[in-house]
C-alpha cells in the first residue's frame, strides 16, 4: 500500500542551479528518424525534444544545464549554443566512445559541482500538473536522507510505455525495485531525478547504467521517489510521436 504526499501550490525548496541533460544516446528506436539527426533534435508538438526539457528547466529556475553529446554531436551543440533559453550550457563530450548513463555522469562528474543536480533525460516529454515538477521534486530534497529523489508516474499515465512499471514505493518514499521479472510495479521512472554527486563514486571502467549508483542509493535507504502529478510521454520511437501529439492536443 503506498500513499501520496500532499502536494503544496506552491512548493518549497532550493532548486538545483545545475542540470544535467542526457542527450548522447544514438536513437537506435527512433529509425528512420535519426538517420540525419540527433534523437534530442526530433520535433514533437512543434519543438525539438530537447526544446521541451530546456523550457522546464528555464521556468523552474535551473541556470546552467551540463549536456553530453555523441551521435551527431556537432547539430546538436550548434543548436544549444552557449547559452538556450537562458540557461548557460555546457557540452560535456563523449564523441569518442558513449557512456551510457552512469558512464555519463562520471564524465562530466567535474562539470556538476558538489550540490544536488537535477537530471533530465532528453527523450521523454513532460507536462506540469498543479505544480511545477522540478519545483515539486525539489520540495521533496532532504540532504540528510538522500543521494536520489526520482520522479515517477503510475503506470495508468505512463504513456507510451510498455515495460511492466520500474519501483514500489513505500509510503515514507523510499523505493524498491521491481521484485521479479513476471511482476509488474506501480510506477514508471520518468527520466527526471535529483541526484548529489557523492553517489557518482567507485565506479567501474567504461560505459555503464545509472542503475548501478540507484542500487547503491536502495541498498542504504537513501533513494527516494515522488509521483508526477502531471502528463508524462516515453517518446522512443516514430510511433509515439503520433500518439503523444494526438493526447496533447486533445488536452
Amino acid at each position: 500500500m503506498t500513499r501520496q504526499l500532499a502536494i503544496r501550490p506552491d512548493p518549497g525548496g532550493v532548486v538545483p542551479k545545475t542540470a544535467m541533460v542526457m542527450a548522447a544516446g544514438l536513437g537506435k528506436r527512433m529509425r528512420p528518424l535519426t538517420a540525419t539527426r540527433p534523437k534530442p533534435m526530433i520535433e514533437v508538438a512543434g519543438k525539438p525534444l530537447i526544446d521541451h526539457v530546456f523550457d522546464r528547466l528555464h521556468a523552474a529556475g535551473v541556470e546552467r544545464a551540463v549536456v553530453n553529446v555523441h551521435y551527431l554531436a556537432d547539430s546538436l551543440v550548434a543548436h544549444l549554443g552557449a547559452k538556450f533559453d537562458g540557461v548557460d550550457v555546457v557540452v560535456s563530450d563523449e564523441r569518442k566512445r558513449l557512456m551510457e548513463t552512469g558512464g555519463g555522469l562520471v564524465q562530466a562528474r567535474d562539470l556538476l559541482g558538489d550540490e544536488p543536480v537535477l537530471v533530465a533525460n532528453s527523450d521523454n516529454l513532460w507536462i506540469d500538473g498543479p505544480v511545477d515538477a522540478i519545483k515539486l521534486l525539489s520540495s521533496r530534497w532532504n540532504d540528510d536522507q538522500m543521494d536520489a529523489l526520482l520522479l515517477m508516474v503510475p503506470l495508468a499515465r505512463a504513456h507510451n510505455y510498455r515495460g511492466q512499471g520500474d519501483f514500489h514505493l513505500a509510503a515514507d518514499g523510499r523505493i524498491t525495485r521491481r521484485r521479479r521479472s513476471a511482476t509488474v510495479a506501480p510506477f514508471a521512472y520518468t527520466g527526471v531525478q535529483i541526484l548529489h554527486p557523492r553517489l557518482i563514486a567507485n565506479w567501474p571502467e567504461g560505459p555503464f547504467s545509472t542503475n548501478l549508483f540507484w542500487d547503491r542509493a536502495i541498498e542504504s535507504g537513501r533513494a527516494f521517489g515522488q509521483v508526477h502529478q502531471g502528463l508524462w510521454f516515453d517518446v522512443g520511437t516514430p510511433g509515439a510521436i503520433a500518439r503523444t501529439e494526438a493526447l496533447l492536443l486533445d488536452g
